[in-house]
């Protein structure tokens, strides 16, 4: 199983990025995906998921902001962060989980300068 991630960067602040998670390697057909970060001396926090039939969620730091989307058919998930803030700094992961496995994606750099 394979998730791979891209489309960090460095952005200024008030800018946008696009974060892309390919995930392959077996079928995720029923599986939820997902966002998390690790900022500098913090541990890694949730960000936004989406469920298979594609209920979202946030955290609140980001409501507003962000919005998650998935293409199922290319077992593919977004991440569009819009207004993004020197705070949105971090490590970038995605995930893909079911009620009994949990993956994990590569990390990809999010730095937003001031």
């Amino acid at each position: 199983v394979q998730l791979q991630a891209s489309g960090g960067g460095l952005v200024q602040a008030g800018g946008s990025l696009r974060l892309s998670c390919a995930a392959s390697g077996r079928s995720f057909i029923g599986y939820a995906m997902g966002w998390f970060r690790e900022a500098p001396g913090k541990e890694r926090s949730f960000v936004a998921a989406i469920s298979w039939s594609g209920g979202t969620y946030y955290t609140d730091s980001v409501k507003g902001r962000f919005n998650i989307s998935r293409v199922n058919a290319n077992n593919t998930v977004y991440l569009q962060m819009n207004s993004l803030k020197p705070e949105d700094t971090a490590v970038y992961y995605c995930s893909a989980y079911s009620s009994a496995y949990y993956y994990w994606g590569q990390g990809t750099q999010v730095t937003v300068s001031s």
